[in-house]
This record gives structure tokens, C-alpha cells and sequence, in this order.
């Protein structure tokens, strides 16, 4: 049993290079150290069929108990913990009064909704020629859509858009933050709970038909979201509601601009929809990996991974692996039994999918029949992307609409 793997080619995360294109040192990490752990101490899981092991192994979580060994990604101090960082039982309670509330039916029904904003910022959009895509649509669509979905105010939209950024900036390791980024971080979750406190105070008040009112409401068994949980859930579900897939129909419709075969083909047959949202998904996920923590020693292929030490699966690495997709690096909107791992997976496996999903279908779907001739408006090399780690993501996207 060994508790080191040979050290990989080194790299910043930050280059520009690695930015625009993480894919090929991810294919190394996976080639010659798929079980590596970093001088940091995370060890680094690539391959898809461990990365999948893991997310069903019982003996990983989040390790509540264990957080003075955890040097990656610490809790704000005095907040409640969102239920997507617990482990049962708690996560089971949260996660099942929040399915109470968050319905498959509540998804489905605003399916017109989704359209009719698709259709309303496009209309838009293609009174020009060129548009930045990421602030035109990519951003509107989902932000307008969770806003919605949680009865925050459209003309609040704007005021809640940089305490968003703030909060997501704030999922990459910590140490990646100067301390006062970690400040920034703590006033922005701050000013999240006064916004999302007086809205709650609102919809006990006057309960309305959204997702606010209903986590509010939402009992079980006795037991109800305390004040501290209402708030945490209230901002984790606003942001992971628009950012993620902001990205996922950025990404997505740059590598459609990439590829123009894949393109043509969703074109001509748009009931392609449903399978396309998953490849893009695969091939360019808006979140390139997730953590977990040791809850006892454990041994993984040979390698023995202490109680407590973080392991860091790479998302993006996995949806690349040719032992779990043929032509792994090869763009396939027609690809059948896709099991990508975008949505994490196991007791941890994406709440929002259904919603992303269907924002997904619905914006690509419009996008390509209203927009048939997509072409990025800027040179490959002049495409600038967000400095986060985790989440990988435009900062703009120039596309010429109109061929």
C-alpha cells in the first residue's frame, strides 16, 4: 500500500493557457497520477470509475467532526452549513424538508415561463448583429428564472448580482483567498441573510405561490428549516441556481461555435435536445470538481487516504476518461448512456438538475433555431474566463447571431 503517487508534470491553474484549455493536463493527471496527492495534501481523484466510487463510498462525506483537519474549503464562521456539505443524518433531514419544498412538479410547471424569457431576451439580442451572449442571455435566462422560481423582486435582480459573484467566488479553496477576500466573502453572506430576512418576513406575512413561501412553510414530522438553515438554503439555492448555469449555456454554446457538424446537426433535428444539454454537460462542465472528506483511513487502488484528508474529484477529468466514454475529447450530441458526472453523484447528486436541465434544453433549443448561423465574434485566443477553480466559466462571449 502506498501513500504517495508520482508527482505530475507542475502547472498553474491560472495560466491563460491552462484557463482556455484545462483538458490536456487533466489527460495527464489521469494518465500518470489518476490517484495524486498534491503537495497541499488534497489528493487528486481523475479517473471516472473512482471518482463514481467515491461518491457512493459511505466512508466519505463532509466530515462535519472533522473540520480542524480540513485545509481546503472552511464554513463561513457562525453560519449554518448548506445541507449539500453535511452528512446524514443531518443532510438527510434538510435535504428532505428542502424536496418538500423544491418539487419535480414546481420544475415542470414553469417550462412556458422558461420559454417565454428565452424568447423575450432574444428578441432582444438579435436586434444586433453581435452580442456578448454571457451578459445578454447566458446570465438573464437563469438569474430571471431562479429569481422567479424564489420570489425575489426583478428590480432586486441587479442589487443581488455582485453578492452572487462574491459567494461563488467563494467555493474555491481557501487558500486561494487573501484574508481579506475572506472578509469580502463573510460581509457578502452577510448581506445575503438581511436580503433574504426580509423577504422571508414578507412571505409569512403574505404567502405567494414561489419557492420562498414554500420553504417558509415547509414542515415534516415536527421538525422545520431553523432561521440559520432558511437563510443558508435560501443564497445556496440563488446562486447555485443561476451560476452554474450561466456556464453551462456559455460553455455549451462556445463549443457549439467549435464544432459547426455538431451544430448543423441540432439544427436539423432539434429532438436531439435532451441527449445535446448531457454531452455539453460532459465535454466542458460548468463545475470542474468537488471535495470530500476521509471519515476513516480508507484504501483506494493501493493507495491508503487518511481520516480527515480532503479528496478533490475531478470533474472534468472523469467526463474525459476514454475507459468511461468513447472518443472522450470529441464533441457528440447524439451520445448514448452518458453517465457524466456534472451533477456530482450519490446522497449528493445535484438537487437543481431537473431545473438546469430544462433551462438547458429550452435556451440551446431556441438559441440554435432562432440563431441557426452561431459564430464567436473574437479570436480563440482573445477569450477571457473567470478566475475561479472550481467553477469554470466566460467572462464574456462576443457571438455574431446572423450569418
Amino acid at each position: 500500500m502506498t501513500e504517495t503517487a508520482t508527482p505530475v508534470l507542475d502547472f498553474d491553474p491560472f495560466d491563460k493557457a491552462h484557463r482556455a484549455n484545462p483538458y490536456p493536463y487533466l489527460r495527464r493527471l489521469r494518465e500518470q497520477a489518476p490517484i495524486y496527492r498534491n503537495p497541499l495534501g488534497h489528493w487528486l481523484i481523475s479517473r471516472h470509475a473512482d471518482v463514481t466510487a467515491v461518491f457512493r463510498d459511505k466512508r466519505f462525506g463532509h466530515g462535519t467532526h472533522l473540520l480542524q483537519q480540513n485545509n481546503f474549503r472552511r464554513p463561513v464562521e457562525g453560519r449554518s452549513r448548506p445541507f449539500i456539505m453535511l452528512d446524514p443524518p443531518e443532510h438527510t433531514r434538510l435535504r428532505s424538508l428542502v424536496n418538500k419544498a423544491f418539487t419535480p412538479r414546481m420544475v415542470d410547471r414553469l417550462e412556458p415561463r422558461i420559454q417565454a424569457i428565452v424568447d423575450g431576451l432574444l428578441d432582444i439580442a438579435l436586434e444586433r448583429d453581435t452580442v456578448d451572449l454571457m451578459d445578454a442571455f447566458a446570465y438573464s435566462v437563469p438569474v430571471m428564472v431562479i429569481s422567479e422560481l424564489l420570489g425575489v423582486p426583478r428590480e432586486d435582480m441587479d442589487s443581488v448580482k455582485e453578492l452572487s459573484h462574491v459567494v461563488a467566488r467563494g467555493v474555491d479553496p481557501d487558500f486561494q483567498h487573501t484574508p481579506e477576500e475572506m472578509k469580502i466573502r463573510a460581509k457578502a453572506f452577510a448581506d445575503f441573510d438581511e436580503y433574504f430576512r426580509g423577504l422571508l418576513a414578507q412571505r409569512r406575512e403574505h404567502p405567494r405561490e414561489d419557492l420562498l413561501s414554500g420553504l417558509a412553510a415547509v414542515r415534516e414530522s415536527g421538525s422545520a428549516l431553523s432561521e440559520g438553515e432558511l437563510l443558508t438554503t435560501c443564497i445556496l439555492l440563488y446562486v447555485a441556481g443561476h451560476e452554474t448555469t450561466m456556464d453551462l449555456i456559455g460553455n455549451g454554446t462556445l463549443a457549439l461555435t467549435r464544432n459547426p457538424h455538431q451544430l448543423e446537426k441540432f439544427r436539423e433535428n432539434p429532438a436531439i435536445a435532451a441527449s445535446a444539454v448531457e454531452e455539453l454537460l460532459r465535454f466542458d462542465p460548468p463545475t470542474q470538481m468537488t471535495r470530500r472528506t476521509a471519515l476513516e483511513d480508507v484504501e483506494l487502488d493501493g493507495h491508503l487516504i487518511r481520516q480527515g484528508e480532503q479528496v478533490v474529484l475531478m470533474r472534468g477529468a472523469a467526463n474525459r476518461d476514454p475507459a468511461a466514454f468513447h472518443n472522450p475529447d470529441d464533441l457528440d450530441l447524439t451520445r448514448e448512456d452518458n453517465k457524466h458526472v456534472a451533477f456530482d453523484g450519490g446522497i449528493h447528486f445535484c438537487l437543481g438538475a431537473p431545473l438546469a436541465r430544462l433551462e438547458g434544453r429550452i435556451a440551446f433549443t431556441t438559441l440554435v433555431r432562432r440563431a441557426p448561423h452561431l459564430e464567436l465574434a473574437i479570436d480563440e485566443a482573445d477569450l477571457r474566463y473567470r478566475d475561479n477553480l472550481v467553477i469554470r466559466g466566460l467572462v464574456d462571449l462576443p457571438i455574431r447571431l446572423k450569418g
